[in-house]
């Protein structure tokens, strides 16, 4: 009792009281509460770890569901779609090979010559990817053949999310890190919402509907009706028009198959190769939007317009640059998930205002008897010209 009368006695001074009764329930909320400290300075990190591991795993869960769900679609895709080619009798063999397939960049220890080896790689990896498709099915259409490789692409990606998440989740697991689970649980939401649009993405690519990075393809394929159309590089076509005593060339990607074209290729082509005297290009694209801004807001600057690893860009630039021509860009902004998935009404909707920028700038920025090649960017499934 001693003991216990002395630790009153510390309690008392501690928190400035007189007298504290042992049948108090505050006083044995202050012990509960000296008892609790070290507990939690000892195994805080362990249970933080715990929670945090918890919910990653249940996030796991999702991406792996997504997974499943996204290689179960593209397998029933090219079954009830297409014919089966007699020498593969299971597409899931196929389709399961072509998830686990990798492209290996160039070295970039020397820069010179960078973007050239770039583009062989990328061109060898396209080439390679359509001859498997091509013979995976049987009797397939380049049609079917690109919303085929559009499906199968959001299926790798998905697969890769999943597999890199996993990666992390079973090592910080295993090495009980707080730095790697912390980092992954912060960027878990973000991934998350890009798996999920890749989801989305695969049954817009099904059904050959526009996605919202049609935008560009969708605006210059309407100014190429009735119009003559002529291949100006893989995938990719030009009409030639006239705007106000302007000559206009507009350039796009095919549709309305699931592509990009190849549009840095074209004007490589046209202006380089054939001579076409060019004094404006006018680029028009999707572009990621802020958050706080809104979806289809329509903007214009000085650029090129063009997304992907840099290769098509640098072709634009490089020609622009040889000849002294301008580029403008005109953007519709959007979020990533709004430019994989079906085009929402509000990125529709910027259809009109992005076509009247388009000619304000020619009317802006040219004269008369000049020639304007308008490029509209993007993936053109379900946008014919």
């Amino acid at each position: 009792m001693l003991g216990f009368s002395s630790f009153l006695s510390q309690l008392n001074g501690l928190f400035g009281g007189e007298g504290l009764d042992p049948s108090s329930p505050w006083m044995w909320v202050s012990i509960m509460s000296l008892a609790i400290i070290p507990f939690f300075m000892v195994y805080a990190q362990k249970l933080q770890s715990r929670i945090i591991i918890g919910e990653i795993s249940k996030s796991l869960a999702k991406l792996k569901m997504m997974r499943e769900n996204a290689r179960k679609e593209a397998i029933d895709y090219v079954k009830t779609a297409i014919k089966i080619s007699s020498t593969s009798s299971d597409p899931a063999v196929g389709v399961d090979r072509f998830l686990e397939y990798f492209t290996i960049l160039p070295v970039d220890l020397d820069p010179t010559g960078l973007v050239h080896k770039l583009d062989h790689v990328m061109r060898t990896r396209d080439d390679r990817v359509r001859a498997e498709i091509k013979k995976l099915c049987y009797g397939a259409g380049d049609k079917e053949i690109s919303k085929i490789e559009n499906i199968l692409e959001a299926a790798t990606a998905l697969n890769l999310i999943y597999k890199v998440v996993r990666h992390y989740y079973l090592m910080g697991k295993r090495t009980t890190s707080m730095f790697v689970l912390v980092q992954l649980q912060m960027v878990m939401p973000l991934l998350l919402e890009e798996a999920e649009a890749l989801q989305k993405a695969i049954s817009a690519f099904k059904r050959g509907q526009p996605i919202g990075d049609g935008i560009g393809p969708m605006v210059v394929g309407k100014m190429m009706v009735g119009k003559e159309k002529k291949p100006a590089a893989k995938e990719t076509i030009y009409s030639e028009d006239e705007y106000k005593g302007r000559k206009l060339y507009l350039l796009k990607a095919e549709g309305p198959a699931g592509t990009v074209g190849r549009p840095g290729e074209a004007i490589t082509r046209l202006v380089g190769d054939m001579g076409i005297k060019i004094d404006t290009v006018i680029m028009i694209d999707a572009a990621l939007k802020l958050e706080g801004e809104k979806t289809g807001d329509v903007a214009e600057g000085i650029g090129a317009a063009i997304g992907g690893i840099g290769v098509e860009k640098y072709q634009v630039e490089e020609v622009a640059t040889r000849f002294n021509i301008p580029i403008y860009a005109v953007i519709v902004k959007q979020s990533v998930q709004d430019a994989i998935t079906i085009m929402r009404k509000e990125i529709a909707d910027a259809f009109e205002k992005v076509t009247s920028t388009v000619y304000s700038v020619i009317e802006d920025r040219t004269s008369e008897g000049q020639a304007v090649m308008v490029i509209g960017i993007g993936n053109t499934i379900g946008v014919g010209q």
